[in-house]
């Protein structure tokens, strides 16, 4: 998933505003990309599921 140039800065700002990783808010975002378009979603929440509980990346 590509971000534009001001989608991202929004995205680093927000994620330091509150202490998230960015890394795993953007596969966060590109794993509901690649569901959306998909006719059944079937396991979209388990992924998110599966990265939320992974540690964080480093950044």
């Amino acid at each position: 998933m590509k971000l534009s140039k001001e989608d991202g800065q929004l995205l680093d700002e927000l994620c330091r505003q509150n202490g998230v990783s960015r890394a795993k808010v953007h596969k966060l975002l590109e794993t509901v990309y690649d569901y959306e378009f998909k006719e059944r979603r079937t396991g979209v929440y388990d992924a998110l599921r599966e990265i939320l509980k992974s540690r964080p990346a480093t950044e």
